[in-house]
């Protein structure tokens, strides 16, 4: 058996003749080695200084809302999106910014605050409500604009699609108030059958509107006649006011951002005058509130502040699909309603997703 070098040699094993050039060609790669590794150690280094700029970059949040400056304790959208946002790396008062325009019931306030937030170059800006979205839209068609919530932007013209919306405006939608309020109205009756009159506490906004023109329909099927308390400057005592001189049996609260700004004070009035109330969102069963029906605050927030990263990160809202929740929770408070000494009837506690108890 001869050596492995005499059988191939030198020049057998690198497929070469010359042993000279063998360690020329060495030297060769070794060099391209030196060249490739100084390379990367210098792409490395600038994208280290990228994403150190970046790191450095302060991203600005607008939200625009018709309703007045909720408490920090009350869940909504302007202080929730900012807190999930801090689970994207996003810190208020760090690298995120965030300008809070609220025009406290007064709806013609809307124009001139999103003007505002445009001239203050926001990189995006969360329209609270459907009320705040087409003043939103008026003011802006280049600022990316996420709706939180949106109800049928279609039909009004928003955006082209829910799967392509075009334009600057994307989001979360959630289901026509006019039709979850005839829903929200037949489950009140349920609960209190013997209610005869259902109060129904509404504000200006146009969604109101919407919401009364449909449990006028459907309070004749279920046997009930509707007393519109319409609030005014805020003024809660003067809306239950109407409610007890009109002798309603049950409160039925609306679906709106200005309402939920209240959620507290409601909550309190109707237990103080001992009336049965449905609302929007499942947190206001969570607070107090007898019963609810509707999707999740928290979870639809959730939503919103993704689409607000996906945009801070670079996506367009042309491109991103706007969503819609699928799942609606009823909630029963029964502490609530045993405090208020209601018996709700078992087949209305069995339908229900969660009861508190």
């Amino acid at each position: 058996m001869r050596p492995f070098g005499a059988a191939h040699g030198v020049s057998g094993f690198f497929g070469v003749d010359n042993p000279v050039k063998v360690i020329g060609s060495q030297r060769s790669v070794v060099g391209k080695s030196i060249l490739f590794f100084a390379l990367c150690v210098f792409l490395f280094a600038l994208c280290s200084m990228v994403q150190a700029q970046q790191s450095g970059r302060v991203y600005r949040v607008g939200f625009l809302s018709p309703a007045a400056p909720p408490d920090p304790a009350i869940p909504g959208a302007s202080t929730l999106v900012p807190k999930l946002l801090s689970e994207s790396g996003y810190v208020e008062g760090r690298n995120l910014q965030v300008m809070r325009r609220f025009a406290e019931g007064k709806l013609d306030r809307l124009p001139q605050l999103a003007r505002e937030l445009v001239d203050m170059r926001m990189d995006v800006i969360v329209a609270v409500s459907p009320t705040a979205i087409q003043p939103a839209r008026d003011a802006t068609q280049s600022i990316p604009i996420v709706m939180g919530f949106g109800k049928d932007p279609v039909r009004d013209g928003l955006i082209e699609s829910l799967a392509k919306p075009g334009g600057n405006i994307t989001g979360v939608v959630v289901a026509p108030e006019d039709v979850l309020s005839g829903k929200r109205l037949e489950l009140i009756k349920e609960a209190v059958p013997g209610a005869g009159t259902v109060a129904v506490l509404a504000t200006r906004e146009p969604s109101s509107k919407l919401q009364i023109s449909e449990a006028e329909k459907v309070a004749p099927l279920v046997g009930v006649k509707l007393l519109v308390a319409e609030l005014q400057n805020s003024d809660y005592e003067r809306a239950f006011g109407i409610m007890t001189r009109g002798k309603a049996h049950t409160v039925f609260v609306l679906a709106s951002p200005i309402l939920n700004a209240g959620r507290e004070k409601i909550i309190q009035l109707a237990a103080r005058h001992r009336l049965p109330a449905i609302y929007e969102w499942p947190e206001h069963a969570d607070a107090g509130g007898m019963m609810a029906y509707g999707s999740s605050l928290a979870g639809l927030s959730r939503r919103v502040a993704w689409y607000v990263d996906r945009i801070l990160k670079g996506a367009k809202p042309a491109d991103l699909p706007v969503e819609q929740p699928t799942k609606f929770e009823l909630v029963i408070n029964l502490k609530t309603a045993k405090q208020i000494g209601l018996t709700i009837p078992p087949n209305v506690l069995a339908r229900a997703d969660r009861v508190i108890r």
